[in-house]
């Protein structure tokens, strides 16, 4: 009998089914794990993702043909049984299980362990073939409580706030951010959004995510009006000419990237701030042993050094390329 899912050129394929899952080049049908435009792409015939997945990729993808599915609820496709899963990575982001004849599969797509208040935390599904990612798949990668990040960005920027400096700091517009805006103590100053940012909270507020308030840092927005701010914007958009007009200012970055000092001066910022939505190490092997899987395929990041520690300590596992990508610091993944 053949695998339930196999790996193709386009994309993660069920034949059971006739779908792909996240696939990278145009298909019939795509299953989609969450929004980010590495795993979510233009060009699908149709389209199935979670409820709260679907407004966010209608707003970067336009008028998709798209049918939402609640978390957990079964579904048959031909011969295949499918469900979604929470992930914990961002708001409506998801685990697709797979079964066919009894064999259990679970395509993971990007996963973090630490509940987060925003996103749906994440589910292990138990199964015997998992699919992940290892985006920090490596033992320097161990992330502090977000509670203890919090502090810490807040502190820095009641610092800048004190200091006549207004506060960038450097996030995803999708997930990073509004996770961001959630630990951000709002009586230090207002907070101010690149359009990138505000664009997106504004989908996620109309689904009845609670967010703080912020303000469109438009192109009319005169800066000495809301003096002590914090402007959360894309990485990409710092220290770009769009800044300068802020004056006085300090710059940030909130990636798991910043647990390397090298990245930490590369990227030339005043601060870095250790934060991640995706799983550390030691939450990738939790997640992975959570499900009991004895065959692990690991799809982007770190892959070759962590299928090699899987393999060494009593899983198979087997490195598979793909089209995803991961954390990165200049832009959301294939943005």
């Amino acid at each position: 009998m053949s695998p339930a899912l196999t790996f193709t050129d386009r994309g993660i394929y069920c034949a059971a089914g006739d779908f792909y899952i996240d696939p990278w080049r145009p298909v019939e049908r795509a299953l989609i794990t969450h929004g980010h435009a590495d795993h979510a792409r233009y060009g699908h015939k149709s389209y199935m993702a979670t409820h709260a997945a679907l407004p966010v990729m209608r707003h970067r993808l336009g008028d998709i043909s798209a049918q939402g599915i609640a978390f957990g609820e079964p579904l048959t496709i031909g011969d295949a049984t499918v469900s979604f899963h929470p992930a914990g990575h961002v708001p409506g982001s998801a685990q697709i299980r797979v079964e066919v004849a009894g064999e259990i599969w679970v395509a993971s797509g990007d996963y973090k362990a630490e509940a987060d208040g925003l996103s749906e935390t994440f589910e292990p599904q138990r199964c015997h073939h998992f699919i992940t990612e290892s985006t920090f798949g490596l033992p320097v990668f161990r992330w502090q409580p977000q509670a203890v990040v919090a502090q810490e960005i807040n502190a820095w920027w009641a610092g800048c706030a004190a200091a006549g400096k207004t506060a960038f700091l450097g996030a995803y517009a999708l997930g990073k951010a509004q996770r961001l805006l959630t630990l951000l103590d709002t009586d230090i100053g207002p907070i101010l959004t690149h359009s990138a940012v505000e664009n997106t909270n504004e989908v996620l507020r109309a689904q009845g995510l609670a967010l703080p308030e912020t303000i469109a840092a438009t192109a009319e927005l005169d800066p000495k009006v809301h003096t002590g701010a914090l402007v959360l914007a894309p990485p990409s958009a710092l220290g770009s000419a769009w800044t300068k007009k802020f004056g006085a200012q300090e710059t940030a970055f909130a990636s798991g990237w910043m647990q390397l000092r090298g990245v930490r001066r590369r990227r030339a910022g005043d601060r870095g701030f250790v934060i991640s939505d995706h799983a550390d190490w030691q939450g990738l092997l939790d997640c992975i042993t959570a499900t009991g899987a004895e065959n692990i395929y690991v799809t982007h990041g770190y892959t070759d050094i962590f299928a090699r520690y899987l393999n060494d300590n009593g899983w198979s596992a087997e490195v598979v390329p793909t089209g995803f990508e991961g954390e990165t610091l200049d832009a959301e993944p294939a943005a």
